[in-house]
């Protein structure tokens, strides 16, 4: 299944009945007054958060969602039925902007969350409705008032509490499935990823019950990303919604070195947003195993002299995984 996580749709909400006009009739008896009835509403457009969906990849079939229009007022005072809501499931994290506006009509962040996005035609009176004292038999009755139109933008930002930046092949599609049950494409080539990934972490292995986070794994980033190189910025909307961004870092990167690699995934968040930039960080160095032991210290330390908390990793030997899955659950709560 292909992830979409932008996507243009047309919703349109019913048109509300007409109200009736019309006047009660018997045999000998013309002048019974009227009875005509109201119509009904039109049915609404919502949009509603399904847990179960995590793309909006449903959605690119179908341009169109219609609700159902109100029916007209009958004789006899009978109201006429309301029309049908149309419901439309997104997956939670959507956000939702009116595509010729752009004015923020609503996020979707909670199961079972619904979002009113175009609002049912109002039904249209009878004449039984304009009946006082002073005018018994009114020759008048109100049509149904139109549905609403509205071409809707919808972006999917994923929801978790930790997102994971770095290079191509720096191991953060190893990191998620050591530390998951999320098995992402790993291979020895850039670009492997090509679609964020979520992994809900356990902190302790013994307590299935514990407690637990979400990290998410975008598609690498490169230098010039803000120019449009390798994917962009195609995939950052979604470490938006993130608590805390671990930068991983390769230590046996031949293009670029830690310390160097670090100022440089830096000036690519801060291109993109500033409040995406300035959220709390920790750097986790990976592919320790490569390294000797005095090699490890040297580079652990030049990373700190950038003011960093640095957390040293091996992703494929599984080599303090461990101690990384409590300090972020620890660094979690302290920004709670």
């Amino acid at each position: 299944m292909k992830f979409i996580d932008t996507i243009e749709i047309r919703v349109q909400s019913g048109n509300g009945g007409d109200g009736m006009l019309c006047f009660k009739r018997a045999r000998n008896l013309p002048k019974l007054g009227p009875d005509g009835g109201n119509g009904g509403n039109g049915g609404d457009v919502f949009l509603e958060a399904d847990p179960q969906l995590n793309t909006l990849h449903a959605l690119r079939f179908r341009k169109l969602y219609l609700a159902e229009h109100g029916a007209k007022g009958g004789t006899k005072n009978c109201t006429g039925r309301c029309g049908d809501p149309c419901i439309i499931p997104v997956p939670l994290g959507t956000l939702v902007l009116d595509a010729d506006t752009r004015e923020i009509l609503g996020e979707l962040l909670e199961p079972g969350q619904r979002l009113l996005v175009a609002a049912g035609g109002a039904r249209g009176y009878g004449n039984l409705h304009y009946v006082t004292s002073t005018r018994q038999a009114p020759h008048m009755m109100l049509p149904g008032k139109k549905g609403e139109t509205r071409m809707l933008h919808m972006e999917l930002k994923v929801l978790a509490d930790i997102g994971l930046a770095g290079f191509p092949n720096a191991g953060k599609s190893t990191l998620l499935s050591q530390m998951s049950a999320a098995r992402p494409q790993i291979a020895d080539y850039p670009f492997t990823t090509l679609t964020p990934n979520l992994g809900v972490i356990q902190v302790r292995d013994d307590e299935p019950f514990g407690p637990t986070y979400v990290m998410a794994d975008i598609p690498g980033l490169v230098e010039g990303a803000s120019e449009g190189k390798g994917l962009g910025f195609q995939f950052l909307k979604h470490l938006e919604r993130t608590r805390l961004i671990v930068y991983l870092l390769g230590c046996m990167d031949f293009i670029h070195a830690p310390e160097v690699a670090l100022p440089i995934l830096e000036k690519e968040l801060q291109a993109y947003s500033p409040d995406l930039a300035g959220k709390p960080k920790i750097v986790v160095l990976n592919k320790i195993d490569l390294l000797s032991a005095e090699e490890r210290v040297t580079q652990v330390e030049a990373l700190e002299k950038l003011g960093y908390e640095v957390v040293s990793i091996s992703g494929a030997t599984g080599e303090g995984v461990a101690a990384l899955k409590m300090r972020l659950y620890e660094r979690l709560q302290e920004l709670l």
